[in-house]
């Protein structure tokens, strides 16, 4: 059986036009679903962002506490070096 083409007659192009654009208009409402997802998920990055810069600064003041710990314990064993080496 062969197939023929049918014709496109102004009727069909009508058709077609006003089907594609209720076709069109569903991807339009999916994209906004999707929209709204993003902007979701962008706030709960800002959170995740917020609480990354709160642990930053801990560490950075952390990480200041050990080095002036560090200097003062080495510090304290000169000193205690120095004192032995004295006394004999």
């Amino acid at each position: 059986m062969h197939l023929m083409p049918e014709k496109w007659t102004d009727g069909r192009l009508d058709e077609f036009e006003k089907r594609a654009d209720e076709r069109f208009d569903r991807v339009d409402e999916r994209f906004d679903e999707v929209d709204k997802r993003f902007d979701q998920v962008d706030k709960r990055f800002e959170q995740v962002d917020k609480r990354l810069d709160k642990i930053d600064s801990r560490l950075e003041s952390m990480q200041k506490t050990l080095v002036f710990g560090g200097i003062a314990m080495t510090s304290g064993y000169m000193a205690g070096f120095a004192a032995l080496v004295t006394q004999i």
